[in-house]
């Protein structure tokens, strides 16, 4: 069908959710009883299952169902026992794929809560700087393995308990979570802010790539922009973020080509050569090793994050 005849793209932003959306009857505490730690439990269908972010972190933990999982720019599967933690404005998503048609009553447990307090603390002690480092790393959304009974117990227990030793309990929760080593960052939509270097001009070349990942750099017209050999571009590049820097700029244009995936209706082949890949070939290839799908089927999942069911192909 000719693109002019498409129909209109619908809206692919998430929704914000306020502190005056978050009722009791949805299955939020009240104010009064939360403090700092709120605790959330609610089944599925629910007006809660929608794309959306908040201002606060939550830890999420499925009890119940099975489906697609979305956050950030991830699509994954999920089943009992998937537990993720999300920072601040990082969009999320969880449809039930085999959920009875009765819906039910108990398929999420979630804690949200402010990270300030912990992140101040730990410019003074430095026992909170392990903990501080993973809510820094929960900007990607930060899939655990292996915790969901205990995370479970610890949940029951929290909201079981109020003022200081609801508090207390909560800290047992994160020190376990941050002391977990088996675990994995889910989105890359915030990979710039992730990377730890230390030398200004790797500082300005990984917001540039954030800006405009479909520039046509290599790495010898940067190295020779820096002054450096490549050899020694290179190794700088890999120690400050972790990848090659072919292999960063693949990551960031992988990223932009999700975000046009799933906010537009333009052709694939279109957002291949707009996300700075050369040849549709090599976009598909890179595309499936970073996200495990081609990016048709990304797109086509990706609207169930909006309906809850699978829309229609738009390639």
């Amino acid at each position: 069908m000719p693109f002019s005849h498409r129909r209109p793209a619908r809206k692919r932003l998430p929704e914000i959710e306020l502190e005056s959306s978050r009722l009791p009857e949805l299955g939020y505490e009240v104010p009064s009883a939360a403090g700092l730690v709120r605790c959330i439990e609610h089944g599925f269908p629910t007006p809660l299952a929608r794309w959306h972010s908040h201002d606060v972190f939550e830890l999420h933990l499925i009890v119940a169902t099975s489906g697609k999982a979305f956050v950030g720019d991830w699509i994954g599967t999920f089943e009992p026992g998937h537990l993720v933690l999300c920072g601040s404005g990082l969009p999320h998503n969880w449809i039930s794929l085999d959920a009875p048609a009765a819906g039910v009553a108990r398929r999420d447990l979630a804690i949200q809560f402010s990270p300030d307090t912990i992140l101040m603390g730990a410019e003074t002690f430095p026992e909170l700087h392990e903990t501080a480092r993973m809510l820094k790393r929960a900007c990607h959304g930060i899939e655990f393995f292996g915790m969901a009974e205990a995370a479970e117990q610890s949940w029951l227990a929290i909201k079981a308990t109020h003022g200081l030793k609801r508090f207390r309990l909560f800290c047992d929760l994160l020190i376990d979570l941050s002391g977990c080593t088996d675990y994995r960052l889910l989105s890359s939509a915030n990979s710039d802010d992730a990377t730890d270097c230390d030398l200004q001009a790797i500082q300005g070349l990984v917001a540039r790539i954030a800006t405009d990942p479909a520039a046509p750099l290599t790495v010898a017209i940067v190295a020779a922009e820096l002054g450096m050999n490549t050899g020694r571009f290179g190794r700088l590049f890999k120690r400050s973020t972790g990848t090659s820097f072919p292999g960063y700029v693949n990551q960031m244009r992988v990223t932009h080509a999700c975000q046009l995936l799933m906010q537009t209706n333009r052709y694939v082949t279109s957002i291949c050569y707009a996300a700075g890949f050369n040849n549709v070939a090599n976009f598909n290839r890179q595309f499936l090793a970073l996200k495990g799908v081609t990016p048709s089927e990304f797109r086509r999942q990706s609207h169930l994050r909006f309906s809850g069911a699978l829309a229609e192909d738009v390639l």
